[in-house]
């Protein structure tokens, strides 16, 4: 049978203040694999899972081998019971108002396509609102149903005034990004939540928590969200393919999901089914048990850290990285908000994203890039077409934000020499493509 893997110990905070989590680095990067191989600099993207969480997944699977699926999870049903109160604590939810699904994407959509929309109905969004999101806006707009962006304010984030005015008995989804994928942006979702709640309309309010959940902390009474959906793969350091979806009480018997099969609903008669009366009728009965049992390691490995730890510890080597990247000549650090979280959105004058990422990575680097299709709202308003993104977790350490920050500096000045070399008008125009390492 497993063994229950090691996690963290929780260690008692100071009253009115987070626990410090930069004495404990070398200890968890001791627990992560992957901190002896790269600078890894893309959790938004997958963030390595820690020690305890790969031995629950691969525990798993080799008990499967030996004594088959079916039984495996049978005897791993106490344990799968447990992951459910383990989110549930991680976001001040009930355990019946979860599900466990394949991935964000699917959660999200179980909730979207599961609010009846039709000609007139109004979808309210962010300008930094996520691509797959807004696919399915304009599909339930090809129905008759509007999609209205809400603007900015300011500093960046969606004006939460301009909200309140959008607000009518039209208005059938508000839909959020809390953390878009192309920058640091937290956007302010309890404000989001109590206009929502002060305006009397009747409106879903669904949060796309795919980079906040594990980074930022989450009480969906205090946001006020109907709907939360949220990834294992990234801040929470858990497997792939496995996600969350929290649907309200008050909610789950509202929506009736896009499909239904003998898990989400029982064949009660030759002519009848009837579906569950909780959040679980959003999920379906096959899934991926060794992933979501280590997606349960991984919250519990949060909880034992410490939300507010974590996320102090993220802003910290997150602002640590803006402000080195900035003081870079020819680097423009990109994230906008009155509130910013760990990932760091940056271009480099004369340099291609995409050639920055490759030569990175010839050193060991990981970062990411995010390109106009995925934030295009956003994107196109800021005249952009691709940012390198790079993303810290309290992992990450001053001597990683150093070795990146110099090796994007290098870059940097390789792209001004390119600059001022004399060539063809049309050629001194162009982005550098291809950088040696």
């Amino acid at each position: 049978m497993a063994a229950v893997p090691t996690l963290p110990r929780p260690v008692p905070s100071t009253p009115g203040s987070p626990r410090d989590l930069a004495g404990e680095v070398a200890r968890l990067r001791s627990e992560t694999p992957a901190c002896a191989e790269v600078a890894h600099f893309n959790h938004a993207g997958d963030s390595p899972s820690p020690r305890p969480v790969l031995d629950a997944t691969i525990a798993h699977l080799e008990r499967e081998s030996r004594i088959g699926g079916y039984e495996a999870a049978d005897e791993a049903a106490d344990r799968l019971e447990a992951v459910y109160a383990s989110i549930a604590t991680l976001i001040g939810a009930a355990p019946e108002e979860v599900a466990i699904v394949e991935n964000a994407t699917r959660a999200w959509d179980m909730a979207f396509y599961a609010v009846p929309l039709g000609p007139g109905d109004r979808i309210l969004t962010t300008q930094a609102e996520y691509a797959s999101n807004v696919i399915a806006f304009l599909q339930a707009g090809e129905r008759g149903a509007s999609v209205e962006v809400v603007p900015n304010d300011g500093s960046g984030q969606v004006s939460v005034d301009a909200l309140a005015g959008m607000l009518d008995e039209r208005v059938k989804v508000v839909a959020v990004t809390h953390m878009p994928t192309n920058g640091g942006l937290v956007q302010p979702a309890a404000a989001i939540g109590r206009v929502i709640r002060a305006s009397g309309v009747d409106a879903f309010y669904l949060l796309d928590a795919c980079q906040t959940a594990g980074q930022v902390p989450l009480d969906v009474d205090e946001i006020g969200c109907d709907a939360l959906s949220a990834t294992s793969r990234k801040y929470l350091r858990g497997p792939r393919g496995v996600g969350f979806l929290y649907v309200r009480n008050s909610w789950v018997e509202r929506l009736t999901p896009p499909f239904l099969d003998m898990h989400a609903a029982e064949w009660v008669a030759a002519d009848r089914y009837e579906v569950r009366a909780d959040a679980r009728r959003f999920e379906n009965w096959e899934s991926n048990v060794a992933a979501k049992l280590g997606l349960g390691v991984a919250v519990d490995y949060a909880l034992a850290l410490g939300a507010d730890a974590i996320w102090a510890r993220v802003r910290t080597q997150a602002e640590r990285l803006r402000a080195q990247l900035a003081a870079v000549p020819g680097v423009v650090v990109r994230d906008q908000g009155a509130t910013r979280g760990g990932i760091v959105a940056f271009t480099v004058d004369g340099v291609d994203p995409a050639a920055i990422k490759a030569t990175l990575r010839r050193s060991k680097i990981n970062v990411s890039v995010s390109g106009a299709s995925s934030t295009r709202y956003d994107m196109e308003a800021r005249g952009l077409e691709e940012v390198v993104r790079a993303s810290v977790h309290y992992l990450t350490t001053d001597d990683e934000i150093a070795f990146l920050t110099d090796r994007v500096a290098a870059l940097a000045s390789a792209g001004r020499r390119a600059e001022r070399r004399p060539a063809p008008a049309r050629r001194r125009r162009e982005r550098i493509r291809s950088v040696p390492a």
